[in-house]
């Protein structure tokens, strides 16, 4: 057992494509009920432990903008009371919420003349839902690239969350259990890198006992294994049968957290848990790192090529789809600024069908989803073709 005091980033990362929760009420009302259920969950448990437990919590706008929907409000009422329960976020004070694209882009792969009206909406969401303003970011599974910096910046972030392969020390000291800071065109911004060892288990399953000698067995390997000691592990919250366990004590809730929780009261546990934003404003002088551009590791891919998303030629050409149509909107913006007063509808379609194009959930499953890109693009063009035909 160390003697260092192990501070502990729990975060969750909560996300639903476009309109999937009405689909899936219709459906699939059983994977529909186990979804709820564990956004529910989530709350509920950090309220039960409001003393010790910290959580972070990650909603995409567009989760969001399904969780405040009327349909959807009425036709999950008999499972859980949506509106309380979002009332139950704004209100816990151990619950720290993190930003991230309103759509859930893949944003080293989308437009980056989109980058700020994605960053921008879903900070807004959180803010209009929960009534407070997220202060570190999460990028949509953990695609991040330093030419992000800049946006993020200007959006009103303080910190990103990345996983911590990607993250090159200037230093040479190879060593996650820090934060840092990274730099890209006169901005910078913090570094918090995700242990993605620990996270997959985290994701999968695990208990206590494990989690324990994992961590304790990681931190004295470490290059500074006395130092102040900050461990971040974040896994998607809702997906899997390990999140989805309606039987709580099978599941992450019951079987981990519980037992986790219980033992942080006893009052000497030596893995405490922490909110970044008050952890991350006790640390001074950061050192710098580089990161590299890449995601999370899912399936049999590594990440680093961001191949999940733009492995085969499919995808890529949805994706420069994207690109074309994002460029003509904003083409008509630069060069025909009475587009807006002659063809606003048009306009307002247009950008919101190539904004909800970007779900990276379109691109994820291969060619199985692609469609649903497209069921977007096709009228987007439509749109702007409706735009320019009223400037004639």
């Amino acid at each position: 057992m160390t003697e260092t005091i192990i501070h502990h980033a729990l975060g969750l990362h909560l996300h639903q494509p476009p309109d999937n929760l009405r689909l899936l009420i219709e459906v699939n009302p059983w994977e529909a009920e186990e979804i709820i259920l564990c956004y529910a969950r989530a709350v509920r448990f950090a309220r039960a432990y409001r003393d010790v437990a910290r959580l972070h919590i990650g909603f995409s706008g567009v989760l969001l903008e399904q969780l405040i929907d009327p349909v959807v409000i009425d036709r999950y009422r008999h499972l859980v009371d949506v509106p309380e329960m979002l009332n139950q976020y704004r209100e816990a004070d151990n619950i720290e919420l993190i930003g991230m694209g309103y759509y859930h882009p893949i944003f080293p792969l989308i437009p980056r003349a989109d980058w700020a009206e994605q960053l921008v909406l879903g900070r807004a969401m959180i803010e209009r839902v929960f009534g407070r303003s997220p202060r570190g970011f999460w990028p949509p599974e953990l695609a991040f690239t330093v030419e992000m910096i800049p946006a993020l910046a200007q959006a009103g972030y303080d910190y990103v969350v990345v996983d911590g392969v990607h993250v090159r020390p200037l230093d040479g000291i190879n060593d996650i259990f820090r934060p840092y800071v990274a730099c890209y065109a006169g901005s910078c911004i913090t570094v918090v890198p995700r242990d993605r060892e620990v996270s997959n288990a985290q994701e999968s399953g695990c208990d206590l006992d494990w989690f324990q000698d994992e961590v304790y067995w990681r931190v004295a390997g470490s290059p500074r294994p006395t130092a102040q000691r900050l461990v971040t592990t974040w896994s998607g919250g809702e997906n899997g049968g390990w999140f989805r366990q309606n039987v709580e004590s099978s599941g992450f809730f019951g079987h981990f957290f519980t037992p986790y929780m219980d033992w942080c009261r006893c009052g000497n546990a030596a893995i405490q848990p922490v909110c970044l934003s008050e952890h991350l404003g006790a640390v001074q002088h950061l050192p710098l790192a580089r990161v590299q551009t890449g995601a999370w590791n899912v399936g049999t891919v590594s990440g680093e090529d961001l191949s999940q998303w733009c492995g085969n030629a499919r995808q890529c050409a949805a994706l420069a789809e994207i690109q074309r149509l994002s460029a003509w909107y904003w083409k008509l913006c630069q060069d025909r600024p009475t587009v807006w007063q002659v063809a606003g509808n048009a306009m307002t379609r247009a950008r919101r069908l190539i904004l909800e194009a970007e779900t990276s959930c379109f691109l994820f499953w291969g060619d199985a989803w692609i469609p649903h890109l497209y069921a977007r693009i096709v009228p987007a063009e439509q749109a702007l073709h409706d735009a320019e035909a009223r400037l004639q």
